[in-house]
């Protein structure tokens, strides 16, 4: 298993930029799947995307594709989401999570290593 700690979050304006890192503690974090999900006031829980363990690969959702861009660095066992052109509708807890699946990456079911969350919140 692997342990994750989400930071970075914070307020900004709408249209503005963040970036959340994701830490995890653990000696096999370079063999997961990374990803990351959200959860506004009143919603259930949506995948945002996620990052195949060498970095090769990802995959959004369509409501953050050409704005959210995921990114890891192994050897600093961190995994990154950058979000550019916030919307209000991005105002979420973040979480990011871990996963030894690449098939199903999209179903929170599939992820069975998840942090605690970091509040993103978009003023308008």
């Amino acid at each position: 298993q692997v342990q994750l700690v989400e930071s970075g979050g914070g307020l900004v304006q709408a249209g503005g930029s963040l970036r959340l890192a994701c830490a995890a503690s653990g000696r096999t974090f370079s063999s997961y799947v990374m990803g990351w999900f959200r959860q506004g006031p009143g919603k259930e829980r949506e995948f945002v995307g996620c990052i195949s363990s060498s970095g090769g690969n990802t995959y959004y959702a369509d409501s953050v594709k050409g704005r959210f861009t995921i990114s890891r660095d192994n050897a600093k066992n961190t995994v990154y989401l950058q979000m550019n052109g916030l919307k209000p509708e991005d105002a979420a807890v973040y979480y990011c999570a871990a996963t030894e699946r690449w098939l199903g990456r999209t179903y929170d079911r599939n992820y069975n290593n998840w942090g605690q969350g970091t509040q993103v919140t978009v003023s308008s």
